[in-house]
């Protein structure tokens, strides 16, 4: 007999298709993320914590999932929606389905549904809160999207905690003949490619919790700080935005990526909010305000910071901004050895092209 599993959302709308992954159900809210490629990535990125994804790419699962492709130690999403979903992968390397790699970690996914009709609501209303139940058959739609209004909103939830590091772990060369640049990185729920793209570098890092202290990390000993990417609404985490303010204080060179661009403008005294849809693609045309270059970026962030609340006469300004909707993509300081993107500079699979700020970031630690 044929499972008929069901996706239901907060408006009142109900999807239903067919499973793959694990069998069970998932309580979330529903994201839309572009990329052509990168599924795999996108299922571990803690950035996706508290989320189901659903990918507008229509054909899912053909290349399989390759161990050593993998953004964190395991899967965070809540669930993949996608419109076909193929089960029987080719890859160059060893690899496993995207169905069994889902089932290893309990996460279901839903194919067969119209992911364009999804899409559109999802841009017009915004992102929304959800239920994806296995076994649906039986139930009504009432029963569906009263479960979806039923959902924690993720603004309210602790999600960061979850995805951090609880202890300090070391990357890169140890023990060299001469001192390389040593670098903390507070771990929100970092990507591993932030600490591949600084490994090639040549950097030495030590990864951190996100509620370590200013003095924490001060005591490290640092030639600069990373404050990593990470999931939910950062105007939860009011402690991180105090210890970047110390590190300011000691004008400590700093990069904040993503979540941590965020945490960087609530420090300097700038307001955040939640975008309408947020951003979740490979796609993304990002212009620096100052030389007019204009980047492609990989993105994946449900808030922003104000571009009003930003301070002035304090020497931060606006950096960057979205050709998209104009919102902001960068924070830099006149003279301070500060700054912070909104995208990932990192983002793999995606465009590379801005790996040249790892660089820049580096050229800082060592002229500090």
């Amino acid at each position: 007999m044929t499972v008929v599993s069901a996706l239901a959302l907060e408006d009142g709308s109900v999807f239903r298709g067919r499973p793959f992954g694990a069998p069970v159900d998932a309580e979330a809210e529903v994201v839309f993320n572009t990329s052509m490629t990168g599924y795999q990535e996108i299922a571990t990125d803690p950035s996706y914590r508290g989320q189901m994804v659903t990918l507008t790419y229509p054909l899912i699962g053909n290349y399989g999932v390759a161990t050593d492709a993998n953004e964190s130690r395991r899967p965070w999403i809540a669930a993949f929606i996608v419109r076909e979903y193929y089960d029987d992968p080719s890859n160059w390397s060893s690899c496993e389905s995207l169905g069994n790699f889902l089932i290893r970690h309990g996460i279901p996914g839903l194919q067969g549904v119209d992911t364009r009709a999804l899409v559109r609501r999802l841009r017009a209303r915004g992102t929304m809160r959800a239920v994806l139940v296995y076994d649906a058959a039986a139930v009504s739609d009432d029963d569906l999207v009263a479960r979806a209004r039923s959902v924690i909103p993720l603004g309210e939830k602790d999600l960061v905690a979850e995805t951090s590091v609880d202890q300090l772990s070391s990357w890169g060369e140890q023990t060299p003949a001469a001192r390389p640049l040593h670098v903390v990185v507070v771990d929100c729920g970092r990507k591993e490619n932030i600490l591949r793209s600084l490994a090639r570098r040549g950097v030495r890092m030590t990864v951190v919790p996100y509620d370590a202290s200013a003095a924490d990390i001060l005591a490290l000993d640092p030639d600069g700080v990373v404050v990593s990417n990470g999931p939910g609404d950062p105007a939860r985490l009011v402690e991180c935005a105090d210890m970047v303010r110390g590190l300011l204080d000691r004008r400590i060179p700093l990069m904040g990526i993503c979540l941590g661009h965020q945490i960087l403008g609530m420090a300097i005294g700038a307001r955040t909010s939640r975008l309408r849809f947020g951003h979740h693609g490979a796609n993304h045309p990002v212009q620096d305000v100052r030389t007019g270059l204009v980047h492609i970026t990989s993105q994946n962030h449900e808030f922003q910071v104000d571009s009003d609340s930003v301070p002035s006469g304090t020497g931060f300004y606006i950096s960057q901004i979205n050709l998209n909707d104009r919102s902001v993509e960068g924070l830099a300081h006149e003279s301070w050895p500060v700054f912070s993107v909104q995208y990932h500079p990192e983002g793999s699979p995606g465009p590379q092209d801005n790996q040249y700020l790892f660089d820049r970031f580096v050229q800082m630690c060592g002229n500090a």
